[in-house]
């Protein structure tokens, strides 16, 4: 029996859709006991976490806080910093910086390129 699926219809569409997701590194695919399970912290510390506004996660249809892999990492930075002694505020606030930075040296980087043609 053929399985193959016609273009465009419902599944393909979905399976699409998921594939475009595995690559997102904002989709919030994490629930906040696997994103603690994951960084090996309590769901406490990843509370802590939003409210020093270091991430803000979204929240399910359900109203449960959902954590993107880019999110993940910015809070296992800041756990390495707490565990190195830092106080998590000030963590918070080193790991907000050194992303801007890394975001502000990608720009520079894309700008100097020399334009092909």
């Amino acid at each position: 029996m053929d399985q193959s699926h016609p273009e465009g219809n419902d599944a393909t569409l979905a399976q699409s859709k998921a594939e475009d997701r595995f690559g997102d590194e904002d989709y919030p695919a994490y629930s906040m006991g696997a994103a603690a399970e994951m960084l090996g912290v309590t769901p406490a510390f990843l509370r802590a976490l939003g409210v020093a506004k270091l991430i803000e996660p979204r929240r399910s249809g359900g109203g449960h806080r959902r954590y993107s892999r880019y999110q993940l990492r910015l809070a296992a930075r800041a756990r390495e910093l707490v565990d190195q002694g830092t106080a998590l505020d000030a963590a918070c606030r080193i790991v907000i910086l050194e992303d801007q930075l890394a975001e502000a040296l990608r720009i520079n980087s894309s700008r100097e390129r020399p334009a092909e043609g």
